[in-house]
């Protein structure tokens, strides 16, 4: 099941310039919350900070605190916080060499699972859960994870993150290198992953964050501007930055 996160006046920095600017946020329990703003804005900053892939750029640091279910993230190690928070990027990034069993089983096999029995089984349950098995299910030795389309290859890569049962899910603009069907695909994923799981999902598409998301918060130049509801912000938004974004007249 997905667990809340409590994010706490959370400030990253690179080489020391602050780039978020004390977020404080509560993210319900298997909620989709959409991160929303222009480029630039912090959003994928953000969502990094929370399962402390943002340290991994040198020069960058963070200060605040991250709760998720009652663990504060900057007190465990990163591994033990990426087993619970996977991360689904921009661009789908499968294992080039690997096949498609061995791409969704790589995580687990890094945890030390070596029973046969129980990788095919979490990799079928993972391909099922990520809506992939039917279409790879007689390829799954035979193919490398390069070998699908753009919109599969992301589906494995969301398959491969689900595989090590974390609690959350972190999606970076999971869409926005696939054609309009693989999106549909993918935001019907989505719905369907938040009975067990907490997702965010930083997007640039507003249409995308009203169909899927619970919640959205808006981003702009560090700074957390307003969170709510989603149909609140795009109905009725109590900050006119927020407006002045939902409506084009910037971003």
């Amino acid at each position: 099941m997905g667990v809340g996160i409590e994010v706490r006046n959370l400030k990253a920095f690179f080489s020391g310039v602050e780039a978020l600017h004390g977020i404080n946020m509560s993210l319900g329990a298997n909620q989709v919350t959409a991160i929303i703003g222009p480029s630039g804005c912090g959003k994928s900053t953000f969502v990094r900070c929370l399962n402390r892939m943002h340290e991994t750029i040198p020069g960058a640091t963070v200060e605040g605190e991250v709760i998720v279910g009652d663990t504060d993230v900057f007190k465990v190690t990163a591994v033990d916080i990426r087993r619970r928070i996977g991360m689904v990027f921009q661009k789908p990034n499968p294992f080039p060499t690997m096949s498609i069993y061995d791409n969704v089983a790589a995580g687990l096999k890094l945890n030390g699972v070596r029973n046969r029995g129980k990788l095919d089984e979490i990799v079928e349950r993972s391909l099922r859960q990520s809506a992939l098995w039917d279409e790879v299910k007689d390829a799954l030795k035979k193919k490398s994870g390069a070998s699908l389309s753009g919109g599969q290859q992301q589906r494995l890569c969301i398959a491969r993150a689900l595989a090590v049962e974390p609690e959350v899910l972190l999606m970076d603009e999971p869409a926005s290198a696939l054609d309009p069907i693989s999106t549909g695909k993918i935001e019907e994923l989505i719905d369907e992953l938040k009975k067990d799981y907490t997702i965010v999902i930083v997007t640039h598409n507003m249409q995308q964050a009203a169909r899927v998301a619970g919640f959205t918060g808006f981003f702009l130049l560090g700074n957390l501007i307003e969170f709510d509801k989603t149909e609140k912000i795009f109905t009725n938004p109590s900050d006119k930055r927020t407006e002045d974004y939902i409506t084009g007249r910037f971003g």
